[in-house]
């Protein structure tokens, strides 16, 4: 029987084991391997063998060297040379031109039956395993069959199991079966006398997966013979080719097989029982067995990765068989206990998607318990883990409005209970829980009162308590016994301060040293820092503006509202009293950040925001609407929006997607009668039909010039982004009359890239053209260069040359948008070390949204700022976060912050944008090649 020609290639050889990096390279002379060939040095073999390999796998093989091999190696006892050799049989080729059998290969057939008789047992072995790699080549294999027979009998073990394994290549391989047509009697008989597990796995594999439904039969039949005790006595491996035999079988009669299967010591074994189970039956109590056994997985192994996969796996099976799974939520819930933070976010979400009506006050009362119970802890993923109990409370609770008192309540206790933590862990459990209550609160009007009530009830300390005496500066020079002489309020006269200033000189003593006079103040017998402050005066003390502003909205808010009140409930004269004490607390916050006590200066933004608000406390009756109408109903309307944003974002996140698992269907391949979809026909038609239009100005973009017009080789290169891989078509032209022999394209890179090919060998005839391929591999988002040069050989055989210009790799093709929370935005934004600030001075583009849509266009990042807040009105300035990630998971941030710019004088005229765009990530490359795009576009736009 004619076998086939084709060129089959199970192993490859890594070249750098012969000559380093760059031995693709180096020319292998046939007269040199002939001598290496013929030296009597084991290693000089090798290495010959292992450079025929490797240029027969680079398409180059040396037929003539086959002889050479055969006389010189082949009855080398050598083991090394015997397994290269294996490997040379694999790749050589056996077939001449007109495909048939070359006369020296049953020279080989005859080594190779030796050593399938050879008294060594891993001889044998590794001789099976070629074995296996040469199925397809029935006319090599033909001779060889009676001795693969043999070594089924073998007196070893690993002899045994490698000949089943043989013996089931050769049968898959070869659709007649004419080589061995009573495979699966033997196999059979084989397996009811092994007493090896290891053999009988394979055997087993063999007969239900490899020979048809003869096979199948008798797998079943000996499966039957061994009863449910033989099964579950068996070991590990053998128990998994029983399960993997049985799904395939996918009959419901062999259950009990597999529900005893589900008590089995092995982990593996028990996670393969519950996926066959929940394949072979859909009855509830079968689901129900195989969903316990995957939770106590999840909850008992001490791998990460293991609890990963089974709760995808329980994730799949929810999706596909609904139902029960509310009844097993809480054995989910404590896989959560002391869990990865990995393992967490995916339970929680698999916890999410399970919970109902019925059970959601349990998993409500159960993450309650983890985030009372994680109050002082600071170990690793304490916090973060906190974190997501509280985030995932917010969405249950916001989903179940039931569930929300009992959660407000004890969230809001929470908050007084952080004591023990961290500044940082306290900060982001407060920031959580106040976010939640804030959004809760807005969502469900009737708890506001309830809430507030609590806030009240637990914190009315009045403003004073929490802020202190006022003025601040006034009372901190007091404190520090320097008696207000900065703000002139002492009444000291201009003498009486001279001589202060002269007791605070250093004076000269005996002994020659400085000394100065210290009063005997409080300020002078005790460390500032460690002074006990009230929390808000604290906070403006340090310099902190952002709290400051916050304190001066709120407290402008209470003014305005309480401003709002008819005279009966308040008296003109208390309305203007509280008024004057908000705007005394105001500017007293403004003049401690004018002062030299704060580490740095208030900033102009704060300052304004702070001005703001005295200036609306200080407005009249007449404008009195429009600022309640600003700081009260637009507040409001501004945050709905933004939780608005946030659920579209959400929904949008949650569309229905395909699974990696999921089944699909051809309808080419579809059985007689069975129902077709008419919309799936619809699809198909719109997507046979559909045309798409290429860009050809987007292509003429990606073509870049490497060489000029009056050079003897003209070039251009055409370069296309593929996933990973970076394609270079590239175009050679010869100028000349002469005919170019020789030529070689040859590339470097720069950066994280790596040319993949070697180059090859090239003629082109005069005035022709050749179009040549290359692809390099990009490892991380980083700019890359590549460039290179085109050698020829001339006239009289000399080297000529023609250097190329560089290609530089756009990294915008690595980088898509993506989506975060806000959260996350400032937890990475911290983290982050590098950072990239490039200032905006464009005079094009005058409108700070637009700018703003030509950065995300030229950047691919998507802007985390609800863009409905950006559209309401025409501002003068604007700030938003942008974020974006590449195809290596490469996070990068950008914060653009832009305002117009007015031609000089009053009533100028709109010129532009000016500010900047600051930009961080992990790594550096990828914040330098953003801040430089960003650069390069807007030299563009001007």
């Amino acid at each position: 029987m004619a076998s086939t020609s084709e060129s089959s290639c199970y192993t490859l050889i890594n070249s750098s084991i012969i000559a380093g990096p760059h031995c693709c390279l180096i020319p292998h002379l046939p007269a040199d391997l002939r001598t290496q060939l013929q030296s009597q040095n084991p290693d000089q073999k090798l290495d010959a063998l292992r450079t025929i390999i490797t240029q027969t796998l680079s398409g180059k093989p040396e037929p003539g060297l086959m002889m050479q091999i055969i006389q010189y190696c082949l009855p080398h006892k050598d083991k090394r040379i015997k397994k290269m050799l294996h490997f040379y049989w694999e790749v050589c080729p056996k077939y001449d031109e007109k495909g048939k059998l070359k006369q020296e290969m049953i020279l080989v057939v005859n080594a190779v039956q030796k050593d399938l008789e050879h008294p060594n047992e891993y001889i044998r072995g590794a001789t099976l395993r070629f074995m296996q790699k040469i199925s397809r080549d029935t006319e090599l294999l033909e001779p060889l069959v009676p001795k693969l027979r043999a070594n089924l009998e073998h007196r070893h073990s690993y002899v045994r199991r490698n000949a089943i394994m043989a013996l089931s290549s050769i049968y898959t391989a070869n659709p007649d079966k004419e080589l061995i047509p009573d495979a699966v009697e033997l196999v059979t008989t084989f397996l009811v006398a092994e007493s090896d597990s290891t053999c009988k796995r394979n055997a087993f594999l063999f007969l239900a997966t490899s020979a048809g439904d003869e096979g199948r039969d008798r797998a079943i039949e000996w499966l039957a013979q061994q009863g449910e005790d033989g099964v579950k006595s068996m070991e590990e491996g053998l128990q998994l080719a029983v399960l993997e035999g049985l799904t395939r079988e996918n009959k419901s009669k062999y259950l009990r097989i597999v529900f005893e299967l589900l008590g089995a010591a092995s982990h593996a074994v028990k996670y393969a029982a519950a996926t066959t189970l929940s394949a072979l039956s859909n009855n509830p109590t079968a689901i129900k067995s195989a969903s316990q056994t995957l939770l106590t997985l999840a909850r008992t192994s001490s791998d990460n990765n293991v609890k990963l996969i089974v709760l995808s796996r329980l994730d799949g099976l929810r999706k596909d068989i609904p139902g029960h799974w509310h009844q097993l939520i809480l054995d989910l819930c404590n896989v959560l206990i002391n869990a990865e933070i990995d393992v967490r976010k995916r339970a929680l979400s698999l916890i999410l998607a399970m919970t109902t009506g019925r059970n959601v006050e349990d998993v409500v009362g159960f993450l309650k318990k983890q985030v009372l119970s994680s109050v002082g802890r600071e170990g690793e993923g304490e916090v973060e883990g906190r974190s997501l109990f509280i985030q995932n409370i917010h969405i249950l609770a916001v989903k179940f409005p039931e569930v929300a008192p009992s959660v407000i309540t004890d969230l809001l206790s929470f908050l007084g209970n952080t004591s023990g933590e961290s500044s940082s862990g306290q900060n982001q459990s407060a920031l959580d829980v106040v976010a939640f209550v804030r959004e809760v609160l807005h969502k469900l009007p009737d708890l506001l009162f309830r809430g507030v009530l609590w806030i009240l009830g637990d914190t009315l300390d009045a403003v004073r308590g929490v802020i202190g005496e006022v003025p601040i500066l006034a009372s901190e020079m007091k404190f520090r016994g320097e008696d207000g002489e900065e703000e002139g309020e002492d009444g000291s006269t201009e003498k009486e301060k001279e001589e202060k200033k002269e007791k605070r000189k250093p004076k000269v003593l005996a002994d020659g040293t400085y000394a100065t006079d210290v009063p005997t103040g409080v300020g002078a017998v005790e460390d500032i820092s460690k002074v006990s402050r009230p929390p808000l005066r604290t906070l403006i003390l340090g310099g902190d503006y952002f709290t400051s502003t916050v304190l001066s909205s709120t407290l402008t808010k209470l003014g305005l509202r309480f401003l709002s009140f008819s005279d009966k409930a308040a008296t003109p004269a208390e309305k203007n009293a509280l008024a004057a004490e908000i705007m005394l607390i105001l500017t007293s916050v403004i003049r401690v950040g004018q002062s030299t006590l704060v580490p740095n200066p208030i900033d102009e933004d704060s300052l304004d925001r702070i001005m703001t608000c005295i200036q609306a406390l200080a407005t009249g009756d007449a404008e009195k609407t429009k600022v309640e109408e600003v700081f009260l109903k637009d507040s409001e309307r501004a945050y709905e929006g933004m939780l608005g944003a946030l659920e579209r974002r959400h929904a949008e996140s949650q569309l229905a997607k395909a699974r990696v698992d999921e089944v699909l269907t051809f309808r080419f391949f579809r059985k007689e009668g069975e129902a077709d979809s008419g919309e799936e026909e619809e699809d198909d038609l719109e997507g046979a039909v559909k045309e798409e239009k290429a860009d050809v100005i987007s292509d003429l973009k990606r073509i870049t010039q490497l060489t000029g017009f009056s050079d003897p080789v003209y070039a251009e290169a055409y370069v296309r982004m593929q996933g990973f891989d970076i394609m270079l078509d590239v175009l050679l032209v010869n100028q000349t009359s002469a005919t170019l022999q020789n030529l070689c394209l040859d590339f470097a890179t720069l950066g994280d890239l790596k040319l993949v090919e070697r180059p090859s060998v090239y003629t082109i005839a005069p005035n022709g053209f050749l179009s040549v391929k290359a692809s390099i591999k990009v490892s991380s988002t980083e700019t890359g260069v590549i460039f290179g040069s085109i050698l020829w050989e001339g006239e009289k055989m000399e080297e000529c040359c023609v250097v190329l210009n560089d290609i530089h790799v756009d990294i915008m093709d690595y980088i898509k948008p993506a989506w975060c929370n806000e959260a996350q935005f400032r937890s990475m934004w911290t983290e982050f070390e590098w950072e990239n600030r490039v200032n905006v001075n464009n005079g094009v583009i005058t409108d700070p949204l637009k700018y703003l849509y030509h950065v995300m266009k030229t950047t691919n990042m998507s802007c985390l700022t609800p863009m409905e807040g950006l559209k309401e009105r025409d501002c003068d300035f604007l700030s938003a976060n942008l974020y974006a990630r590449s195809l290596f998971g490469e996070d990068a941030l950008a914060n653009l912050s832009v305002e117009r710019k007015f031609a000089e004088g009053s009533g100028g005229e709109v010129v532009g944008v000016v500010g900047h765009v600051r930009i961080r990530s992990k790594t550096q490359g990828i914040a330098l090649s953003l801040g430089d795009r960003i650069s390069v576009v807007a030299k563009e736009a001007k």
